[in-house]
């Protein structure tokens, strides 16, 4: 029998919260880790929790879901987070993706769909609702995931010829999560090598400006 996925509850209203934990903790195969109520709780506590997806509230005190989400992947690049919002509009949708959420669910929405978005997103999937996936459709039309301002960063320090430790030192992070935002980018750009990522950096004005390295 496979472990339960870990599951923790951000949401600044307890009700809403603990309204979640009590429905899913009714299927066997989710256990919920804890209800937190910001951004800031759910970072001082996830090492020590070690769920496998948060459900983050996009808007709350301190600090938000969008900020939140950022600083979980840098320290946790294999966590998914699914962001929670009443919000449907493509502006907040593409912007939580771009900072590395693994899907987008409204808060409307049935807890059978959100248990479906937590087994997808566990299968590497992206999840968006079907609200929010008829409001992001305009602006989709090519089809290909944006790089999160992280990725963005990184693709910049590699496309100037340095290496994952190079990266790592520059930007304080660890050697694994440079190799893991390394393989997010090849996979969204669709580029398998270092050089193709340096020509897609020219190309796309990534390194203009930067006074180094050319």
């Amino acid at each position: 029998m496979t472990n339960p996925t870990r599951v923790l509850v951000v949401d600044d209203h307890p009700m809403v919260a603990e309204g979640l934990r009590s429905i899913l903790e009714t299927y066997d195969d989710i256990e919920v880790v804890g209800t937190l109520g910001n951004g800031q709780e759910a970072i001082d506590e996830a090492e020590r929790l070690a769920p496998d997806v948060i459900l983050l509230d996009l808007n709350m005190p301190q600090l938000n879901g969008l900020s939140a989400t950022e600083i979980l992947l840098e320290r946790n690049p294999d966590l998914r987070i699914l962001i929670l919002s009443m919000h449907d509009s493509p502006e907040y949708i593409s912007t939580a993706l771009r900072h590395g959420a693994s899907g987008y669910v409204l808060k409307d929405v049935p807890v059978e769909e959100i248990k479906n978005a937590i087994g997808r997103v566990m299968a590497g999937e992206r999840y968006l609702c079907t609200g929010a996936t008829a409001s992001l459709q305009p602006g989709t039309a090519d089809g290909r995931e944006p790089l999160t301002d992280r990725e963005q960063t990184i693709l910049l320090e590699l496309a100037q010829g340095k290496s994952n430790k190079d990266v790592a030192a520059e930007l304080d992070i660890s050697v694994r999560t440079v190799e893991t935002h390394r393989k997010n980018i090849k996979r969204k750009l669709g580029i398998a090598t270092t050089a193709g990522l340096t020509r897609y950096a020219l190309e796309h004005g990534v390194l203009q400006g930067t006074g180094e390295g050319l």
